[in-house]
């Protein structure tokens, strides 16, 4: 087993390598779907000075095509090369690529972390890590027999709100951490959206509990700065679905949303109707044939839209977890207990689904949507209330793009290399790792009926701090 110690700690000296003083870091990006966006426009404005992007890869043409065009058009630089998938270690090797940024769909990731690793390459990987324990096993022995570097991109970390809890409990204010309550709600725009593309296929995506979920477990790790050590799950497909559909007598349903005669269903999504999405997605099906706006209450659908976890932590705290894909507002509500009081931050990212112009934003967290009632609104409260006190507001910063400003932190350290954060927000492996572990334990557990203990699943690693 590797010691994670030492592993911690060649990832923060590989880090460090990539920091401003060593020239331009010369990256390749493999995986040209809507998230890739972000690193390319970084690359391309504020970072440029330490980060020169050499070259796209898909699967899809037509989608690496398109973020030539936006290269060329919008950002006014020069085409990059291309390459195919299949050749990532043959281009690292020939192409002196110091870092692959890989956002490609959940199940390949681990295909690519451990060929980019064994070519020479560092990584920074979309989450999740990987979807399951082979996945585990094989990134955990690429970074032994390299020492290289990888680092999961946890954007949740950067939020202010986020960030401003963590203060509050890594500061003592609330005492020693005894459990945690963590309810987290898709509405049916952005949650809906899982069903409706590759995500919808648990080979694919892991299911919520990896895809979605390991998000949320990263930050629940990071605020208590605890180790995940038993799980116990449950939950269930029971809205979306073919199955659903028919008891809930639904009717005939369209085998996509980009089609006439669809026009009024709230379910739908018809890509048309974005000018994006027509042009990354559905302009390029004859590459490869994907769909991006399948029925969310077709056949083939085998991930949960209901799920409820228990997490047992090494240092004692107990976390209780929920997840809700069918929402009719969107946001979470974490409530930490302590020895010495209680911390409540409590998220609304779009407070009502009212309005079917604008179901082509699907993350309100990511692009802001003011779409309200008259009870909720969109908005943000951390409230503080220590034993035999009164409660008080904890005031919450944020700063321009998406996430409260927290992407753009992100990016900061990605590319300029990451300096002293006392709240230690950059992440490696181990924290990927430590993730995915809670989902891919939680899935066995709803295999099983059965709790499950992290370290029996054999991940490769010990996860457990005292390693």
């Amino acid at each position: 087993m590797v010691n994670v110690d030492t592993a911690e700690t060649r990832t923060d000296a590989a880090t460090q390598q990539n920091a401003p003083g060593h020239g331009r870091t010369r990256f390749a990006l493999i995986g040209t779907g809507g998230r890739s966006e972000m690193y390319i426009r970084a690359i391309f404005g504020p970072h440029g000075d330490t980060a020169e992007l050499v070259a796209l890869s898909d699967a899809n043409p037509g989608r690496v095509d398109f973020y030539q065009n936006l290269i060329q058009q919008e950002l006014g630089a020069k085409a990059v090369a291309s390459f195919e998938p299949s050749e990532l270690t043959q281009f690292i090797k020939a192409n002196g690529i110091d870092r692959v940024i890989i956002t490609t769909p959940d199940y390949t990731h681990a295909d690519y972390i451990v060929q980019a690793l064994e070519a020479g390459a560092d990584v920074v990987v979309e989450k999740p890590l990987t979807i399951d324990v082979e996945g585990c096993r094989r990134i955990t022995q690429a970074v032994a027999a390299t020492g290289r570097n990888v680092v999961v991109t946890f954007n949740y970390r950067y939020s202010p709100r986020n960030s401003a809890l963590k203060e509050i409990i890594q500061a003592g204010v609330i005492g020693k951490v005894t459990s945690i309550d963590f309810g987290w709600v898709l509405d049916t725009v952005h949650g809906a959206d899982y069903f409706r593309r590759w995500h919808r296929d648990k080979k694919n995506s892991g299911g919520l509990l990896v895809h979605k979920a390991s998000h949320h477990f990263d930050l629940v790790n990071w605020w208590i700065d605890d180790v995940p050590q038993r799980v116990y799950a449950s939950g269930g497909l029971r809205f979306y679905g073919e199955k659903n559909a028919a008891e809930r007598g639904l009717g005939a349903r369209p085998e996509r949303g980009t089609q006439d005669g669809t026009a009024g269903d709230p379910f739908v999504l018809d890509l048309r109707d974005d000018e994006r999405l027509k042009a990354l997605y559905y302009d390029n099906e004859k590459f490869d044939g994907y769909r991006r706006d399948q029925d969310v209450f077709a056949e083939g659908i085998t991930i949960e839209d209901n799920l409820a976890l228990t997490v047992d932590y090494d240092g004692g705290p107990t976390l209780s977890y929920s997840l809700n894909a069918h929402s009719p507002w969107e946001g979470y509500r974490v409530a930490v207990n302590g020895t010495e009081g209680r911390a409540e931050l409590e998220v609304v990212e779009r407070a009502a689904v009212v309005g079917s112009d604008k179901k082509t934003v699907v993350d309100p967290s990511a692009t802001p949507i003011e779409e309200e009632d008259a009870v909720r609104r969109n908005g943000e409260r951390l409230v503080v209330q220590r034993h035999w006190e009164a409660a008080y507001e904890v005031p919450i910063i944020n700063g321009e793009g998406g996430h409260g400003g927290g992407d753009n932190l992100l990016l900061s350290d990605l590319f300029n290399g990451p300096g002293e954060d006392p709240l230690g927000r950059p992440s490696g492996y181990v924290d990927g790792l430590r993730s995915v572990s809670v989902g891919i334990a939680g899935n066995k557990s709803l295999e099983t009926g059965l709790p499950v203990r992290i370290g029996e699943l054999g991940l490769g690693i010990d996860l457990s701090r005292q390693a």
